[in-house]
């Protein structure tokens, strides 16, 4: 799942430092908000009715919000972009009820079906609304519809790299995407910028639990302890995603890994170029081949960052 040779051990350990670091960010903003510690901030957002849906209709139009504004922005952000186009509607009631918060379906790679944005609007009166924002960035765009549409838009590869997923890279691209909304302005409520911090620590701690159940062999209520220690998540979205380590180890880390590699890539870049780094060009370089593993991305991004700066010595 990680394409990686980390064993669950050193991923344990990355997730305990994820933890901490993301911790500090989330402590620092509900400074600003007024609140002496996080789990003042939690029990407020738990008990706080003005967070939470009052019905799925305000989800759908809440989602849809946020991933119009952000479009408007792409062409800051990539030079290249999808010809598909993207929705947002409710999902299918039959399958919500044990389903994420909002996922995505991708479009036909022919144009003539849109990626879509799967709302869940089940039992809203117990969904928080503060991490919507970052949710429709990771689902729609820049994150999944972005990164999928243009994989399917590249006649010159294989079907099988047009179309094959690596979730450590397409997750760890749309975990990247939500914080390339932070960058470019978005996330101006500082609840919906908690809702972000409160993602971010949300795949922090699948790097924990996950390894914590299936290597150290903790207890499900662990499981369920250790959202409700670093985090305000609704129950609804913490039994589901306890459930889902459970089920399907090694896939819900996979995303903290990938987002990591990415950043650490975008870091060397930008180490290297100076001056001349091009974000639009590292974000094509990035998604412009397909779904790769992380291996793979690592050596490509660093060949690219060579001839990028081989070109530079070139010029007068």
């Amino acid at each position: 799942m990680t394409t990686t040779d980390l064993s669950p051990d050193e991923i344990h350990e990355i997730g305990l430092k994820q933890v901490a670091q993301t911790e500090k960010e989330m402590l620092t903003l509900a400074h600003k908000l007024g609140f002496k510690d996080l789990a003042s901030l939690n029990d407020h957002i738990k008990n706080d009715r003005s967070l939470y849906a009052n019905s799925g209709e305000q989800l759908l139009d809440l989602y849809t919000k946020y991933a119009r504004q952000i479009e408007a922005k792409l062409p800051d952000l990539f030079e290249r972009l999808p010809k598909n186009k993207l929705s947002v509607i409710p999902m299918d009631p039959f399958r919500a009820k044990n389903a994420v918060p909002a996922d995505y379906t991708p479009g036909a790679a022919d144009g003539s079906r849109a990626g879509r944005i799967n709302v869940n609007e089940s039992d809203p009166e117990h969904r928080l609304v503060l991490n919507v924002e970052a949710i429709a960035y990771h689902e729609g765009v820049p994150g999944h519809h972005l990164q999928i549409s243009l994989a399917q838009e590249l006649p010159e590869l294989p079907a099988f790299r047009r179309h094959g997923e690596y979730t450590a890279f397409v997750e760890g691209w749309a975990l990247y995407a939500e914080g390339l909304g932070k960058e470019i302005g978005f996330y101006e409520d500082p609840y919906s910028d908690y809702g972000r911090l409160g993602n971010e620590m949300w795949r922090n701690i699948r790097l924990v639990i996950d390894t914590g159940v299936h290597e150290k062999h903790c207890s499900r209520e662990q499981m369920v302890e250790y959202f409700h220690r670093y985090t305000a998540m609704d129950e609804p979205n913490i039994q589901s995603e306890v459930d889902r380590y459970i089920a399907w180890p090694g896939q819900a880390l996979a995303y903290k890994l990938g987002q990591l590699e990415i950043l650490k890539l975008r870091e060397e870049a930008r180490q290297q170029l100076g001056s001349k780094f091009d974000l639009r060009a590292f974000h094509d370089e990035i998604i412009g081949s397909g779904a790769l593993p992380l291996d793979i991305l690592h050596a490509k991004v660093e060949a690219w960052i060579a001839d990028q700066a081989k070109h530079q010595e070139a010029e007068p």
